[in-house]
């Protein structure tokens, strides 16, 4: 099935009665991210019949079929014989991703916190998550919201272990070497460490979300809100 990490990768395993889902590593990666992306967008390229949905996660690629056209073993057959095709750990990303940059104040108590277990001051923690362009990994949890990664190992820092009570629509908040941003206010777990006027969910539009996975974004640091997020093709 294609070049494989440590003999057992990528695996496809059944989804439900009318789904499969490619998996290329058990744990978050670069290469596996973007192995997850490049599929997806192939198997939508590949026009294979029967199939009426994809998306991806941190390392999947889930596929949906019209279990009337193809079972499961069909599908499986389609499907391996696709990632047959190359190493897709080193496949170039999807066409038509958008670098996005975004204005962002940081500051507030987690970030001294987070700064903190990172092992740096307030001022060198702003100055790495401001300089760091991340890739939108998957969209999900809630309507456009996306998470992005990977940061430096020194942000490998685990989740609270009880929530913040909420944090704003547009809050920008890290943990697990990534960053999220949220569309609404939210209990999480996640420590903020800034804050956007960002609409990541615009329901009136033909593409209710703005991020698209795959695309990247840089979070640049400003004094105060108001400028507008800006973004640029890249692939």
């Amino acid at each position: 099935m294609g070049k494989t990490r440590a003999g057992r990768w990528p695996v496809v395993r059944e989804a439900g009665f009318d789904g499969l889902l490619v998996s290329f590593a058990d744990r978050l990666g670069e290469s596996a991210n973007r192995a997850a992306l490049a599929f997806r967008a192939a198997v939508e390229a590949a026009g294979i019949d029967g199939v009426s949905e994809t998306s991806t996660s941190l390392v999947s690629a889930y596929v949906r079929f019209d279990p009337l056209c193809h079972d499961h073993e069909a599908m499986r057959a389609d499907l391996e014989a696709l990632l047959a095709e190359r190493d897709w750990y080193a496949a170039r990303l999807p066409e038509g991703r958008r670098l996005w940059r975004i204005p962002t104040v940081y500051g507030g108590d987690q970030l001294t916190e987070v700064a903190r277990a990172a092992g740096m001051s307030a001022g060198e923690a702003v100055a790495q998550l401001s300089k760091a362009q991340v890739r939108v990994q998957p969209i999900g949890f809630m309507p456009g919201m996306p998470y992005l990664g990977e940061l430096p190992e020194a942000w490998d820092i685990p989740r609270q272990t009880e929530l913040t009570a909420e944090v704003p629509k547009g809050g920008l908040c890290v943990a697990i070497r990534q960053l999220v941003l949220f569309p609404v206010a939210t209990p999480t777990g996640w420590r903020q460490v800034g804050q956007t006027s960002f609409e990541l969910f615009r329901p009136e539009r033909e593409e209710p979300f703005v991020l698209r996975a795959g695309d990247e974004a840089i979070f640049e640091a400003v004094d105060e809100l108001g400028d507008a997020a800006t973004c640029e093709e890249i692939g």
